[in-house]
């Protein structure tokens, strides 16, 4: 029996037209704003004061957390989302886990104190396991698979909280390692069921959605940028020159993920669609992390960081270069199987690096951006 308030959850239609993105969807993507601008800004800081490989590790962690909660989400909502009062519940309830991670991520940074996230995160996971139990009572084909996720993601859960309270804490981190492979691991398990009806294209745009909101937290360093630009009352060439190329650098990235020969390179298939998925959390991480860079970038112009100015533009660079190397993963392995333009992007991953020991570092990272972009723009061009 159906009804506004309870709706059957057999499966969507892996072919339906128009299928876009909901309110819910969007609303739940506000909550990662907040927790990908508190890692972003805990990396900033961390590397700012010299904190870099205690910084990084705390961002990974805090990153991944992140991603790997609005991944399932967004994967269970592209095969089953009903939009009843059960589901936005079950959504609402992951909405308050997810706020509960972005606040503990300061103590993450600060204390390296997982336990509000943790739970937050469990919060998160648990809500899931609820609606995957759903999905299987309603579409028996694939009960099983529903079945294997609800198991896998409840047993990760039991692991998280024997970790946390039970392991060592010298080889923590050690411990974590082992339980993201665990649940990396679940979907692949589920999925060997029988696979779950995901919609390709709602897939590609929520995936777009979120690459729009990392790219946001590099406007948000350029806010600052301009900010104190502002502020300073004498004229510092370098700052106003971090702003434009900032700027370049950015709407290069936008543009060269949103490609459109690339960006539709995922198929329905389960193997690319896991390369393609698990592929994004190095553009997504990447994209976030420029930002942080941007902000140190200001920070050392501004004489408010204790770092040199190679450690400050590789702050920049790197993560640059793992975002063309995160497209490389997602777009071109799938596009581009022979020919020079299977190598084009890591091998502007490697000049990006190198561009770290340049004078005016940000300029020609932009640069580097930028003839990327025309190479492709060129090539799209002449083989169409």
């Amino acid at each position: 029996m159906s009804s506004s308030f309870f709706r059957p959850m057999p499966g969507r239609d892996t072919g339906q037209s128009h299928r876009a993105a909901t309110p819910l969807e969007l609303f739940f993507d506000l909550i990662s704003v907040i927790a990908i601008a508190a890692a972003a800004a805990g990396l900033h800081h961390a590397v700012a004061e010299d904190h870099i490989g205690d910084g990084l590790i705390k961002y990974v962690v805090s990153f991944w957390s992140i991603w790997w909660a609005w991944m399932n989400y967004t994967w269970f909502a592209s095969a089953y989302d009903n939009d009843d009062v059960p589901y936005r519940i079950a959504v609402f309830v992951m909405m308050g886990g997810a706020m509960m991670l972005a606040a503990s991520i300061p103590f993450i940074f600060s204390e390296f104190d997982f336990g509000l996230g943790l739970f937050g995160y469990i919060i998160m996971r648990l809500a899931l396991v609820s609606l995957w139990l759903r999905a299987g009572r309603h579409d028996p084909a694939r009960k099983t698979t529903a079945h294997r996720y609800a198991l896998g993601v409840t047993l990760c859960q039991v692991l998280w909280v024997l970790l946390y309270y039970f392991a060592p804490r010298e080889y923590f981190l050690h411990f974590i390692v082992l339980a993201y492979v665990c649940e990396l691991s679940v979907p692949w398990w589920a999925e060997k069921a029988g696979g779950t009806p995901w919609h390709r294209h709602h897939i590609i745009e929520r995936y777009g959605l979120l690459t729009i909101i990392v790219l946001g937290e590099s406007l948000l360093a350029l806010a600052l940028a301009i900010g104190e630009a502002g502020k300073i009352s004498s004229w510092i060439p370098e700052l106003h020159l971090l702003i434009g190329s900032g700027l370049v650098i950015v709407f290069a990235m936008w543009w060269l993920y949103f490609s459109e020969d690339d960006h539709h390179a995922v198929d329905g298939s389960t193997a690319k669609g896991f390369l393609w998925g698990y592929g994004h959390l190095i553009v997504f991480g990447a994209a976030a992390a420029v930002g942080a860079g941007l902000a140190v970038q200001v920070d050392f112009l501004t004489d408010q960081a204790h770092i040199t100015r190679v450690a400050a533009n590789m702050a920049l660079t790197v993560p640059a270069a793992l975002f063309l190397f995160g497209l490389w993963v997602v777009h071109e392995i799938h596009t581009h199987k022979a020919g020079w333009r299977r190598y084009l992007l890591p091998s502007a991953s490697i000049i990006m690096v190198a561009v770290s020991y340049a004078p005016y570092t940000p300029a020609v990272a932009a640069l580097v951006l930028g003839a990327v972009l025309v190479v492709k723009l060129i090539h799209n061009e002449s083989s169409s």
